[in-house]
């Protein structure tokens, strides 16, 4: 399977109980609130003030704005990455996934905007040197849309599987979201509608590759199979 860049960025293991959780809960609680509201990345240290908390206890509980742009899109998109599915069939369960992310891409748009938003601001901010922070590594979207297509995969060779994995990452997540609502200016359901349009249409494009049966392995394979008098040239023809 195709392979990362980065090590992602992994949430913040929130306490099990007690104060801690509650404190915890409380600085994510108003993090969603203020991006929801404004739009924009808070520091650790305003998500404290707007929660009473002293800066020193919520730095304890996220170190950086990666941490926690990181919580805040984990509680956003937790049921989906979490998401199983048993169906067989590798274009439905590519289905579900779509269907059951979108909604939450439009409740949870700021949030979204923002995540991307900040890896756009570090990426620059590491390029210049003057990265200050750990950076913010996006890319749980693989590991959820290697399990979608994973019924499909014997249908095909290595690395046609692996061009429709890179090819449905583009597709799937909130870039293409933000494309067609800003630039086409797409309501919410003509989005979803459009994102499994191309998600058909690059299933099909890697259908229509030759698959791991087919092509000089597969001509090999039946000239090796047929019965010898029909392999062998007649003496005559020799």
């Amino acid at each position: 399977m195709a392979r990362l860049k980065h090590k992602l960025t992994e949430p913040p293991v929130p306490p099990a109980r007690g104060v801690k959780a509650a404190t915890f809960h409380l600085l994510l609680d108003t993090a969603m609130a203020i991006i929801q509201k404004s739009g924009h990345i808070p520091s650790v240290a305003e998500v404290a003030v707007n929660s009473n908390v002293s800066r020193a206890t919520a730095y304890r509980y996220f170190t950086s704005r990666s941490a926690l742009v990181t919580a805040v899109i984990d509680s956003s998109l937790g049921p989906v990455r979490a998401l199983a599915s048993d169906n067989p069939n590798g274009r439905e369960r590519v289905h579900e996934l779509f269907l059951q992310t979108f909604p939450r891409f439009k409740e949870f748009e700021p949030q979204l905007r923002a995540a991307a938003q900040l890896s756009l601001e570090q990426w620059a901010l590491e390029r210049a040197g003057l990265l200050e922070e750990e950076p913010y590594r996006r890319g749980h979207r693989v590991r959820i849309l290697q399990h979608a297509i994973a019924p499909l995969a014997p249908q095909m060779r290595p690395a046609v599987r692996d061009r429709l994995h890179r090819a449905l990452s583009v597709v799937y997540g909130i870039e293409p979201y933000v494309i067609l609502k800003d630039i086409w200016g797409l309501p919410d359901r003509e989005v979803e509608r459009t994102a499994l349009w191309m998600a058909d249409a690059l299933i099909d494009a890697a259908l229509r590759e030759p698959g791991p049966l087919t092509g000089r392995r597969a001509v090999k394979t039946n000239v090796a199979t047929l019965p010898t008098a029909k392999r062998a040239a007649p003496t005559g023809a020799r």
